[in-house]
């Protein structure tokens, strides 16, 4: 029965309207789960005049650096709302409570105007917002942009394992104006060509591998490790950073991880800068060596990526391809 004045239309015709709408998705195009080591959805590119939202899910930061990159995204072309202001957190290290930062993450990503959600800094303090997220209505959103690093890792594990969304590894808002020129260009291509940079290393242990990106900080990733918003290495190139962590502190971390089961199945590892972390950097190189070395996959150490100021961007969920050469380099680079 067509109710009086409308037009009838085949069902194909409907789904298709639906679809420019906004209110039905492919399959292949929903928000959901998938399993470690599927390549995941990514989500549209920038373009000059979107919109992104700036916010805070861990720390408070210092106004000057929010001012600075503030100004550096909108040199871009790009239209930046300002993070809201601190609120009533119950500790000193976090910018409001747990209830307000949850709210002002998922708000930003229902936004249906906003197109990249940008996390103001670390710190700590995502892990304390996954689980307050609504994450039946985060999968019905549009899927948008997600960038940040270190504490922000929980996040990006977090969407990758509840949503099945690709997500930006790379600067933070107070740090993208203070990066060094590679890292600022690297980070623009990234989010508004398409294009990743490839990412150069010293060898450790040589070979190729190919597999989805995945991880972040090791800290986060090690005491996430057994919950259900954690998204393992499995068939996946892992990515590790970390900062102002005594060697110690790191040998515990892998330690955690490889009990975790979270290294099963990773088919190559590329370890970052791992800044401040004890007095003698060689002490560092020999631990992850020592653990991750005996992986058996190849191992990329000295990337540029973590918190010095070159800080390459990597899409996380996206396919990549890993060669460690004999010769003492390699290159972990992302096919266009």
């Amino acid at each position: 029965m067509v109710a009086a004045g409308a037009t009838p239309v085949t069902s194909r015709e409907l789904i298709h309207r639906l679809r420019a709408a906004g209110l039905r998705r492919r399959k292949s195009e929903a928000l959901r789960p998938r399993k470690p080591g599927r390549t995941l959805l990514r989500p549209r590119i920038l373009a000059p005049g979107d919109t992104v939202a700036t916010v805070a899910p861990a720390g408070p930061a210092s106004p000057e650096r929010v001012a600075a990159g503030l100004a550096e995204l909108r040199s871009w072309g790009l239209e930046v709302r300002e993070p809201g202001p601190a609120g009533s957190a119950p500790h000193s290290w976090l910018v409001d409570s747990d209830r307000a930062r949850a709210d002002a993450l998922t708000a930003a990503w229902l936004d249906p105007g906003v197109a990249a959600v940008w996390c103001v800094r670390g710190g700590y303090g995502a892990q304390r917002v996954v689980d307050l997220l609504d994450w039946e209505a985060l999968a019905h959103a549009t899927p948008k942009l997600l960038v940040g690093f270190s504490d922000v890792t929980a996040l990006h594990q977090a969407f990758a394992a509840r949503l099945g969304v690709a997500t930006v590894l790379g600067p933070v808002l107070t740090s993208i104006a203070e990066a060094d020129e590679a890292t600022r260009v690297a980070t623009r291509r990234l989010l508004m060509d398409g294009r990743a940079t490839d990412v150069p290393g010293s060898t450790a242990v040589p070979g190729g591998a190919d597999g989805v990106l995945v991880g972040g900080n090791l800290t986060v990733l090690a005491t996430s490790a057994g919950t259900p918003l954690t998204h393992e290495a499995t068939d996946s190139i892992a990515v590790l950073e970390d900062v102002r962590e005594e060697p110690y502190r790191l040998d515990r971390s892998i330690t955690q991880l490889l009990r975790a089961g979270w290294f099963d199945g990773v088919r190559g590892i590329v370890c970052g800068q791992f800044t401040a972390c004890g007095d003698d950097p060689q002490v560092v190189r020999a631990l992850l060596m020592d653990r991750l070395g005996s992986l058996g996959v190849p191992l990329l150490l000295d990337a540029p990526m973590g918190h010095d100021r070159s800080n390459l961007p990597l899409p996380l969920g996206v396919r990549a391809r890993l060669d460690v050469a004999d010769s003492g380099r390699g290159l972990l680079s992302v096919p266009d």
